[in-house]
């Protein structure tokens, strides 16, 4: 099993910053994949940005040149720095993980979500 744990969040004013941190723990093998989705009310949950073990990221539309996504392999743990924020941000961010482990017949992968943390942007 592998837990993640988000911090980072809150409310900021339109034109504002934040960041937010996902760290993965327990029982890892390797993870290729991490990412943050988010979810507006009545909205379906969206891809936000993910990034490779290698280092390869991948951005939806609405965040480019606005968000940039980190991750440190060491500790298991994925960043998103978001600037320039707007209230169509607003939204339920989550953490997300693909676990892959190797086994001899090929491999298992299995997907893991944070609890989630809220982003509110308003004046």
């Amino acid at each position: 099993q592998v837990q993640l744990v988000e911090s980072g969040g809150g409310l900021v004013q339109p034109g504002g910053s934040l960041s937010l941190s996902c760290a993965a723990s327990g029982s890892i093998f390797s993870i290729p994949s991490m990412g943050w989705y988010r979810q507006a009310p009545g909205k379906q949950r969206e891809l936000v940005a993910t990034i490779t073990s290698g280092g390869s990221t991948n951005y939806a539309d609405s965040v480019k040149g606005r968000f940039a996504i980190s991750r440190d392999n060491a500790k298991n743990t994925v960043y998103l720095q978001m600037n320039s924020l707007k209230p169509e941000d607003t939204a339920v961010y989550y953490c997300h993980a693909l676990h892959r482990e190797v086994v001899n017949t090929g491999w298992i992968d299995d997907e893991y979500w944070g609890q989630g943390t809220q982003v509110t942007v308003s004046s």
